[in-house]
């Protein structure tokens, strides 16, 4: 077997007490840029939820399933996973899904997958069945460190692809 270098990009938590707190180790331009996103998302009406183990009903599994299936449709790939899956992952690791819903005048417009422990949380799936300018960066990068700082998460890791990360407090991480 050959091993594959690769680069992925994590967020570490050093101790932050609020998202604020975040944000005021980063350089003022990063700061701004990121308050202007989730300002732009908060002013479009999108509001947001975070559902953990049983907060997760069939519901919110058939939606993520379906934005699951329309990212990778959109880019002309062959989704790998299905509804029973998913619907398994959260009976058989209730404790270790977060699925970060977005709703747009009570109605769910995408979705964000995460698997954690107490000390990582690993961000892999996210869907959309509608456009909201900036609407990926909340769902899937500032939900997720936010639930981070609340529950003491040290490591977020946001997976591979995307130098757009980095002006969002990722660093670049070298993986085998």
């Amino acid at each position: 077997m050959m091993l594959r270098r690769s680069v992925q990009f994590h967020w570490e938590n050093r101790g932050y007490a609020s998202f604020d707190g975040f944000l005021s180790n980063l350089v003022s331009a990063k700061r701004k840029k990121i308050r202007q996103e989730r300002r732009r998302v908060q002013e479009a009406g999108v509001r947001f939820r975070r559902l953990v183990g049983s907060d997760i009903r069939d519901e919110h599994w058939s939606f993520f399933a379906r934005c699951y299936n329309g990212t990778y449709r959109a880019h002309h790939s062959t989704p790998y996973l299905n509804l029973a899956f998913f619907r398994r992952l959260g009976e058989a690791m209730p404790g270790n899904v977060l699925l970060v819903l977005a709703e747009l005048g009570g109605k769910p417009i995408a979705s964000a997958l995460n698997i954690f422990s107490q000390t990582t949380l690993y961000g892999r799936y996210w869907g959309s069945v509608g456009n909201v300018p900036l609407l990926h960066f909340e769902t899937c990068y500032y939900q997720a460190l936010e639930f981070c700082i609340e529950r003491g998460i040290r490591t977020f890791e946001g997976g591979a692809q995307g130098e757009h990360k980095l002006a969002r407090g990722f660093m670049p991480v070298q993986t085998w």
